[in-house]
């Protein structure tokens, strides 16, 4: 907005869902379904903020994390974590190795996500995620913030897509 502009409906900011999400979580697998139905019924209007909250629990989490920030990086984000999330159980038994084959597979430069993992260049964004995270309440994956509101997905994923349209919708009548 510049700053001779007063009016508050000219700003073209959009609503932003953030997903703090595990990339070894199966209930973060299962929330791909209503993450795909948000990107499909706002498009654009709706900004959809992949947040990393690896569980101790995952020995593998932190990894697929920083593999995520390099997908992202590489213009990837989501493609990324989605096809990881795919391979929950394939990521428990082979580890690092599935994050760098999965970056080849989607034509990422897998060399690159190999490196990333061993020099450790986004360890800040994870660990500075997931401190908010925990500074906001978030204590299991998938949990959506949306304006200010925390919406847990980790116990049930009933009804929460609906709660976040009932959200978005308000915000974007504005």
């Amino acid at each position: 907005m510049s700053d001779t502009d007063t009016s508050p409906t000219s700003t073209t900011a959009r609503p932003v869902l953030d997903v703090w999400c595990e990339l070894q979580c199966p209930d973060c697998h299962r929330a791909l379904d209503d993450l795909r139905a948000l990107r499909a019924r706002y498009g654009d209007r709706l900004e959809i903020r992949l947040r990393h909250f690896p569980l101790e629990k995952h020995k593998h989490a932190y990894a697929a994390a920083q593999a995520a920030e390099e997908a992202a990086e590489q213009g990837q984000a989501w493609p990324y974590a989605e096809v990881v999330l795919a391979r929950t159980e394939q990521l428990g038994a082979q580890g690092e190795r599935l994050l760098v084959d999965v970056a080849g597979e989607l034509g990422l430069d897998a060399e690159e996500v190999d490196t990333a993992l061993i020099d450790g260049r986004h360890m800040l964004i994870v660990d500075a995620d997931q401190a908010e995270g925990k500074a906001i309440g978030v204590t299991g994956t998938p949990t959506y913030v949306i304006d200010g509101e925390r919406l847990d997905g980790g116990k049930s994923q009933e009804g929460l897509r609906e709660r976040i349209e009932e959200i978005v919708d308000r915000l974007l009548a504005g």
